[in-house]
């Protein structure tokens, strides 16, 4: 039997090593990076979302960093379509794909399908958009326990972006959010996938990123939001939204002093750090490695594909 073509994913909590795991794999054959990272898109923000440096994106192509504006949107079926196609450009070269990044709904929508959840109108966005304003998204998420219980224990009663959504889609397609993710048709990328990932125990990650953060910050990820807010004023758009970004927005806009903004961005990267652990433990099929232990996981990559030859 024939098996679908093989793609690298390297995955696993924000700052630990995947760049450098995949380039250790890229030093043994002929291999591209595809970023699957939703900050890591935004090409005003380089530092501040830890895009690979210009070294690192000599050592083989990267793809998918640093191309969308400030004010555009990335969103899960967007970026597999996107990926997709950038696997495909890779394979023609006769190239073997490694996906590495920390944003898991976006590689599992690519492995597993996404729901085909029909575009929404925007006057039914707008009006969810005026209730979450004037009410706030726990009367959302109260209506959400009705149509969408099983939905509704999933996801915080304060999460404004999740509500609106599951809002949104039961009002244009009187489908909930359950019934899009369960029941209808997902196309799932036709890839066989090595999953591998880096398991490190929160507490001992903690440090490490506190003192990344204390190196972006040396190194001009303040000057890189001037710059960027200089082209893009709009708080509520979506590049602004990410980690690090948000904290030295609320600086610029004197609404945190640059200590608080520190402080925060500290804080909300362990808090990211820790859902992306949880969401990953819960993925099947990954093969873990401490960060830094890549000549294993080079090793691992290269006896996995030659069983494709």
């Amino acid at each position: 039997m024939s098996r679908k073509p093989p793609i690298v994913c390297l995955l696993g909590p924000t700052g630990t090593g995947k760049t450098a795991a995949a380039i250790a794999i890229a030093k043994r054959m002929d291999a591209s990076v595809i970023n699957f990272d939703s900050r890591q898109v935004y090409r005003d923000f380089p530092l501040i979302t830890a895009q690979p440096v210009a070294e690192e994106q000599a050592a083989c192509p990267h793809l998918l960093y640093g191309f969308l504006e400030t004010e555009e949107k990335m969103t899960a079926a967007r970026f597999v379509a996107m990926a997709v196609d950038k696997i495909e450009e890779v394979r023609a070269q006769g190239r073997l794909p490694i996906l590495v990044g920390g944003t898991g709904m976006y590689l599992r929508s690519l492995l597993s399908g996404i729901a085909p959840i029909p575009e929404i109108p925007a006057e039914i966005r707008q009006q969810v958009l005026n209730r979450i304003k004037a009410e706030g998204p726990q009367v959302l998420h109260a209506e959400l326990t009705q149509t969408d219980p099983d939905y509704a224990a999933k996801i915080h009663q304060n999460d404004t972006q999740r509500n609106a959504r599951a809002a949104e889609v039961y009002l244009a397609t009187g489908k909930n959010m359950t019934w899009w993710h369960t029941e209808s048709e997902h196309a799932p990328a036709p890839y066989e996938a090595l999953k591998i990932g880096m398991k490190i125990d929160l507490n001992e990650l903690t440090p490490h990123l506190a003192k990344r953060i204390g190196v972006m910050l040396e190194q001009g990820a303040v000057d890189e939001a001037v710059a960027a807010y200089a082209k893009c004023a709009d708080p509520e758009a979506p590049g602004w939204t990410g980690i690090g970004c948000a904290e030295l927005l609320a600086f610029l806009r004197d609404e945190l002093s640059m200590d608080d903004a520190r402080d925060k961005w500290i804080k909300n990267t362990r808090a990211y750090a820790k859902r992306q652990i949880t969401w990953f433990k819960k993925e099947s099929d990954i093969h873990w490695f401490a960060p830094g232990d890549n000549a294993a996981i080079a090793d691992l990559a290269e006896q996995w594909l030659a069983e494709f030859k």
